[in-house]
């Protein structure tokens, strides 16, 4: 067996969103002021890893909060799924179009594609590729990823091999802790092993 690499994927701290609007790839601020599910957090992460964020704010404003520097990997494959002409509408406000889309992606959401953005099985065929590129990598590293929601449950998809329907039944908090080991293996493809799922300090 060949070096391990350990996946620390992060969600971000909790999105500032009292209208209750869909986000996705659109930039929105968020609450880092629980210090205490903060350090505990920090706590738990290891020593020295590879820091790794997406492009979007939220996730360097949490890396910033957790490791007090700015110093990391930008990895766009691991985006939040991309809502298209819905991210900035609200759930009601989308509702009220009537438009015979929003019940069809309610219908099938991890496949349906809302206009102008991407499937949820997007996400995962664009997760997959990155974490075997970035575990060769960084091999036998920590890799800290602070990323989303959807990015975390296709890697779990990945992990687990599930369909990406089954993936969208994974609850990810903000700020919670999901731990995944990419394995190579001497002549065969890399296994996944799943060490946590959605630990969460939230309330702390």
């Amino acid at each position: 067996m060949d070096a391990i690499t350990r996946w620390w994927l992060v969600r971000h701290a909790p999105a500032i969103n009292p209208d209750g609007l869909i986000y996705g790839q659109g930039e929105i601020e968020v609450d880092c002021s629980n210090r205490a599910a903060l350090n505990t957090l920090a706590a738990h992460l290891p020593p020295d890893p590879v820091r790794m964020v997406t492009p979007l704010a939220r996730t360097s404003t949490t890396a910033e909060a957790l490791w007090g520097v700015r110093d990391w990997v930008v990895e766009p494959a691991l985006l939040e799924q991309n809502f298209g002409e819905w991210q900035g509408l609200s759930h009601n406000a989308l509702a009220a179009f009537g438009d015979e889309r929003v019940s069809a992606f309610w219908q099938t959401p991890a496949t349906a594609i809302p206009p102008g953005g991407e499937s949820f099985a997007d996400v995962v065929a664009r997760v997959m590729p990155a974490l075997e590129r970035r575990s060769a990598e960084f091999r036998g590293r920590d890799i800290v990823a602070v990323c989303h929601g959807g990015s975390i449950r296709a890697a779990l998809a990945v992990a687990l091999g599930l369909s990406p329907a089954q993936a969208l039944a994974f609850q990810i908090d903000p700020l919670s802790l999901t731990r995944l080991d990419h394995i190579p293996l001497q002549g065969e493809p890399a296994v996944w092993r799943v060490v946590t799922v959605n630990r969460s300090w939230l309330s702390q």
